[in-house]
């Protein structure tokens, strides 16, 4: 069984006016992403999902121009094989570093969800795992910048719905970031577990200002609050304060986690499988993690990467949430695939149990979203 053809599409959707969320790195105008199609010599398809990258056409085209040449006529199951020839002639030397980090994870997963057709069995089976209920908090694009007493409702309203955890977006002024944190621990009390996400646009003299907020309202975790090779900064922010650090989607490749992971500054590790370099190199991330005693929380973004997650967290020993997106409307997550992602009424979510990552993609929907010029965030 060989690899006859990969293809990337890269994948445009507006984001409605009244639905467009502030957060750290700017206001949502549109969705972004890149689908990798693998196709064998024996007519087996698999799906995989490439981050954009905020640059969704570079990363289509480098599987279409460079990456794909690499890896036709290679066995569809030979995934570490197809990943090392990838790493030697390009990521390794003189490469695209994390736009082929990115672009070499669509057709990773995609050979996952190829392995998992052709024995018959679902992703996570195929990983080691069981069908575990893994625990999910509220996220994706939502609870962004806005008056506390409305981010409060919001936020309020996921708990409602079942979530026992979720994700308030700061970085906006350490004033703003905790009133909104105070109002939202107010308003839920003390059993929902509350989490922040900075995007990396925190100075250290905002962590300082903000680290004591986030330790009176029982925070889970401060996310990114400085750029993902920001170390020393890092290293000055785990002294201030005892909310432990995040990072980790910004990261690339086991080289990236294991400087990460050695510096000791994160205590929770957010690799995201649509760019740290797909399902094979997340495998050996989670390893690396499970051998400090850290937990891995993925970072998910767009539909077929979030279903091959839940797979994926339901096979590693040190999982822990499942990052649901509950934007208002996404396409990505609600029509790009079948079936959509839905959380349970508990908070929990669960693989399903088709084989490979076990979703049909929405061809005529990539064609009719085909990919635009222009950012992502303005």
């Amino acid at each position: 069984m060989k690899i006859a053809e990969v293809t990337a599409f890269p994948v445009t959707v507006p984001v409605p006016e009244d639905q467009r969320v502030t957060l750290g790195i700017g206001r949502m105008v549109k969705r972004d992403t890149v689908v990798v199609k693998v196709q064998t010599d024996d007519g087996l398809i698999g799906w995989g999902e490439s981050h954009h990258g905020r640059a969704h056409l570079a990363i289509a085209a480098l599987v279409n121009t460079t990456l794909r040449q690499l890896v036709r006529g290679m066995d569809a199951t030979d995934v570490n094989g197809a990943w090392s020839k990838i790493y030697k002639f390009q990521l390794g030397s003189h490469g695209m570093g994390a736009a082929c980090a990115m672009a070499m994870s669509g057709i990773d997963m995609a050979l996952w969800d190829i392995r998992g057709k052709a024995a018959g069995w679902p992703l996570y089976k195929l990983l080691g795992g069981s069908n575990n209920r893994v625990p999910c908090y509220a996220g994706g694009i939502s609870l962004g910048y806005q008056a506390p007493e409305s981010l409060a409702v919001e936020a309020a309203g996921f708990v409602a719905q079942g979530f026992k955890a979720l994700k308030l977006r700061i970085g906006d002024t350490p004033k703003n970031d905790c009133l909104r944190v105070e109002a939202v621990r107010h308003a839920l009390g003390d059993d929902v577990d509350i989490l922040t996400d900075a995007n990396a646009s925190y100075a250290l003299a905002d962590a300082r200002r903000v680290m004591p907020c986030l330790e009176a309202c029982k925070v889970g975790w401060l996310e990114e609050p400085f750029p993902a090779t920001d170390y020393r900064n890092y290293r000055e922010a785990k002294a201030i304060g005892k909310t432990p650090l995040a990072a980790g989607e910004n990261h690339f490749t086991r080289f990236e986690f294991s400087r990460l992971i050695e510096e000791s500054v994160v205590s929770i590790l957010q690799p995201d499988l649509s760019k740290c370099g797909g399902i094979t190199e997340g495998l050996k991330i989670a390893a690396m993690a499970s051998a400090y005693k850290l937990p891995v929380h993925c970072h998910s973004s767009m539909g077929i990467n979030m279903a091959a997650t839940v797979h994926f967290l339901s096979a590693i020993e040190n999982a822990g949430y499942f990052e649901a997106d509950c934007s208002l409307s996404n396409p990505l997550r609600d029509k790009l695939i079948d079936p959509p992602i839905q959380v349970s009424g508990d908070g929990t979510i669960s693989p399903g149990e088709k084989p490979g990552i076990g979703v049909e993609v929405d061809e005529d929907m990539i064609r009719h979203y085909a990919g635009v010029e222009g950012p992502g965030y303005v």
